[in-house]
């Protein structure tokens, strides 16, 4: 924390295009890697460091964020979970989020993608990184463009990495 108060940790901006392999690597894109290595340096020093990888809870997308942030998630899913008007519990807030896994990254930000998650997500060959404060979205490109309710400017943006690339949406 700074002297004010308020939380010194960085925020997730930026965007990318990364090639996913047969084997489900990818790579972040340097502006968020940089960010995601400053939340939650290496302990041990070295480059790189973990990544929290999960599926979104209302787009077929997947959040990834570093470990720290995990802390705050849970306070708001657990908020939410007893906020559902009933009076009753809502356990499916968190068994909605809890599908995630800890995944390590290298130097160049390389990562494996879990099979499961690519698979919920629809990735396959093409993965567009979005930087959303807290945490990124890492969505299949098409699905993105294709899907309702997200903001013209992020559609432009993968379309705009597609396009360097030479893919076709």
């Amino acid at each position: 924390m700074c002297e004010d108060g308020v939380s010194d940790r960085g925020f997730y901006q930026g965007s990318g295009l990364g090639l996913v392999d047969d084997k489900g690597r990818v790579a972040i894109p340097a502006s968020l890697r940089a960010t995601l290595a400053a939340n939650a340096p290496r302990p041990d020093g070295k480059d790189g460091g973990m990544v929290v990888v999960s599926v979104h809870q209302d787009a077929k997308c997947l959040i990834a964020y570093d470990q720290p942030y995990a802390a705050t998630l849970k306070s708001q899913l657990d908020m939410a979970e007893l906020d559902s008007g009933t009076g009753k519990r809502d356990f499916n807030v968190k068994r909605g989020a809890a599908l995630g896994e800890l995944v390590p990254f290298d130097g160049s930000g390389r990562f494996i993608l879990p099979e499961l998650l690519l698979f919920q997500a629809g990735i396959a060959q093409n993965a567009f990184f979005y930087g959303v404060f807290d945490y990124f979205e890492i969505w299949d490109p098409k699905t993105l463009v294709e899907a309702e309710g997200i903001p013209d400017a992020v559609k432009a943006a993968a379309r705009f990495y597609c396009g360097k690339k030479g893919i076709a949406l």
